[in-house]
């Protein structure tokens, strides 16, 4: 199996996942071996529902387009803070319950990401060891109007297809989890689907490998996959080396207005937000006041 999907074995906590993921894309990969008229019908299907959205006038851009639409949403302005992707997230292998899970909440979530101010969302695909699911990033999808990654453990195209179906804009690809051919491959199929690959690196070691690929949007997660340690200075660092024609995006570790200010002092173009926002009371207001100096400086009401 690691064979066939080209997969890194980077051991720890991110081992088990892959070796759990290996598995289920296995699955998955059968699945649709098994299906080739099911996945004709729904490409048909696809097609339809897209017609129907640029009828709409909603979708009417071709996938180059909203692309390069993504890519300028996501380029900092000089003088201004990082954009900010908010991560539809219910727990996490490090942290546990990160926000009660029920029906809808990810919608709920995420239009209060998008109504405070949030360029793009996140959201799990992964169920075991994140409360995610394909379905959630699909409906999530269609009910925002914002870019959304489609974020999980990719290892084999039959993934990005998936990611194509839910109407993601944006697709995750970890270094530390692929071999570098397999990385390269991924970023091409993923950019031949029309969706923008979002290459994570952990160290400056693997940024070298994700600039490399080509890929416009390169990530740091400043927490460690493998230990699950937060170093926000590494992070910030290994940023540094981002070209300006590419998009560069500091992962995990920011929780406060503060923290933002931080990276917005370095390279980064956007943040990744997750437990910081999930674990509010209102996301919305959280993130407004986040966004907005003037109101992070209004005394709160009594």
């Amino acid at each position: 199996m690691t064979e066939t999907l080209g997969t890194a074995a980077p051991g720890g906590v991110l081992g088990d996942i892959l070796e759990r993921k290996g598995r289920e894309v296995a699955r998955r990969i059968r699945h649709a071996s098994a299906g080739n008229g099911s996945a004709a019908a729904d490409r048909a299907a696809d097609s339809l529902a897209d017609s129907a959205a640029a009828a709409a006038g909603r979708g009417a851009a071709s996938p180059a387009q909203r692309m390069i639409e993504t890519l300028s949403r996501l380029r900092r302005p000089p003088g201004a803070l990082p954009h900010v992707i908010a991560e539809v997230k219910f727990r996490s292998p490090s942290a546990g319950e990160i926000r009660p899970w029920s029906p809808g909440e990810a919608v709920r979530v995420a239009g209060a990401y998008e109504r405070g101010g949030a360029s793009a969302i996140s959201v799990l695909a992964d169920g075991p060891g994140f409360g995610g699911s394909p379905l959630t990033v699909r409906r999530v999808a269609t009910a925002a109007a914002v870019p959304v990654l489609f974020k999980e453990f990719v290892l084999h195209e039959v993934q990005l297809e998936l990611a194509r179906q839910c109407g993601a804009s944006l697709v995750l690809l970890l270094v530390r989890a692929l071999e570098p051919s397999t990385l390269v491959r991924l970023v091409r199929a993923a950019e031949d689907l029309g969706l923008l690959p979002v290459v994570e690196a952990a160290d400056a070691d693997e940024m070298q490998r994700a600039l490399a690929t080509g890929a416009a949007i390169v990530g740091v997660n400043a927490r460690d996959l493998r230990t699950f340690r937060v170093d926000p200075t590494l992070a910030r660092r290994c940023l540094e080396v981002v070209p300006d024609d590419r998009v560069a995006v500091f992962m995990s570790g920011v929780k406060t207005r503060s923290d933002l200010e931080a990276v917005a002092e370095g390279r980064a173009d956007a943040v990744l937000v997750g437990e910081g926002l999930m674990r509010t009371a209102d996301p919305e207001a959280t993130l407004r006041r986040w966004l907005d100096p003037d109101i992070s400086a209004t005394p709160a009401a009594c």
